[in-house]
């Protein structure tokens, strides 16, 4: 028997998720309602079928989550899932579309059971489509939806965070909104609904910003060319030591400021800041400059000031910087350094994050504990 807490505080607590184990985004999204309070059972495959890579206490998407395991190709392991959604908020599950319907866990099935449920739905290219039986990864998703054209330099391809922008972005953040939002719609009608979470839906949502400014004409087609990804004063740039450095002085007086900061306030060149043609050269320059100092040296110079600047960090740096370690940004759990929940609430402060479940609970018990306690749904 795991020795995980049963019920944590946060502003979820009392909401009930079923998971079907998976990877990517949708144990992303477990483990996101888990930080924030909610019950997480992950239904996970016997040990012999089990992945054949086990980060073990590692495998922080699972913090924080009770683990049972059940053979969803059986009569008893279907039921034993069935039966946990009778008592369930909502159900994520990231299969390809179409096999929860064969494994008999279908939408139909599960809000049969539960006409409450709020049924989240996981997939790259979304429950239909021309793509929707294809294979792929966060990389095709962002390609296709628009999300990863600007992230990179003119003439170089593009280049994206690992998972960042389609999985966990596109894909699990718009996962988790869609099932409290549909959460929430079931306590107010008594009606559950499939939720049917697309990362090409999602990163092309996440567009909106950048769509806008094309249609004011302040972004182009062209990489590189526009205010967000080629001005001198919105990119990267390597110091004498090996290090980088980040700058973002988009508004005016800003970049008065990153001038007269930098020894530049009357040099001409630099006196209009907006002029496009001007920007290649511009910005050769100013790598020619931050070349000269250490990054170090940068960040005395320009850190904490309105230039719009920071240091560019690894994760193990971010996790040393005064202002991570003032806010409690990382924590440490289980001998695992680790980011804190996110985001932050007054009223209903999330714990630390939850312990990987290294063990299996007893279905039987769990199911027993949710049963004797009653329904959630609709309270």
């Amino acid at each position: 028997m795991s020795d995980m807490p049963k019920s944590r505080g946060g502003p979820l607590a009392g909401l009930r998720i079923v998971e079907i184990a998976g990877i990517g985004p949708a144990p992303f999204c477990g483990m996101l309602l888990a930080d924030l309070g909610a019950e997480v059972v992950l239904v996970e495959r016997a040990a012999a079928d089990r992945e054949a890579i086990d980060l073990g206490p590692a495998a922080l998407f699972n913090r924080g989550k009770r683990a049972i395991a059940a053979d969803l190709k059986s009569r008893d392991g279907v039921e034993t899932v069935l039966a946990l959604v009778e008592h369930a908020d909502a159900l994520i599950e990231g299969m390809r579309p179409g096999v929860m319907e064969r494994l008999g866990l279908g939408p139909d099935v599960c809000l049969a059971r539960n006409p409450r449920l709020a049924y989240g739905r996981m997939t790259g290219w979304g429950q239909e489509g021309p793509l929707a039986q294809a294979a792929g990864h966060d990389i095709n998703y962002i390609g296709l939806s628009g999300a990863l054209w600007y992230s990179g330099q003119p003439g170089e391809p593009p280049m994206t965070p690992p998972t960042l922008v389609g999985d966990v972005g596109g894909g699990a953040l718009y996962l988790a909104v869609g099932l409290l939002a549909a959460v929430m719609s079931a306590r107010e009608t008594g009606r559950g609904q499939v939720v049917d979470a697309a990362i090409v839906d999602g990163s092309a949502h996440m567009m909106t910003l950048l769509v806008s400014l094309r249609a004011a004409g302040q972004m182009v087609n062209e990489r590189g060319a526009s205010m967000l990804d080629g001005p001198h004063w919105y990119s990267t740039y390597r110091c004498a030591d090996g290090g980088f450095i980040s700058i973002g002085a988009i508004e005016p007086r800003f970049y008065q400021l990153l001038r007269a900061k930098l020894g530049l306030g009357d040099d001409p060149d630099f006196a209009n800041g907006y002029d496009h043609a001007r920007w290649p050269e511009l910005k050769r320059r100013f790598a020619e400059l931050f070349l000269t100092r250490t990054r170090d040296e940068w960040c005395g110079l320009l850190e904490g000031s309105d230039a719009c600047f920071a240091a560019v960090l690894n994760p193990d740096e971010a996790a040393e910087h005064p202002h991570m370690l003032a806010r409690g940004t990382y924590c440490e759990v289980g001998g695992v350094r680790q980011p804190a929940p996110a985001p932050r609430f007054s009223a209903t402060p999330a714990e630390l994050p939850g312990r990987v479940p290294l063990e299996r609970e007893d279905p039987a018990a769990l199911l027993d504990s949710w049963a004797r306690s009653g329904p959630r749904s609709g309270r």
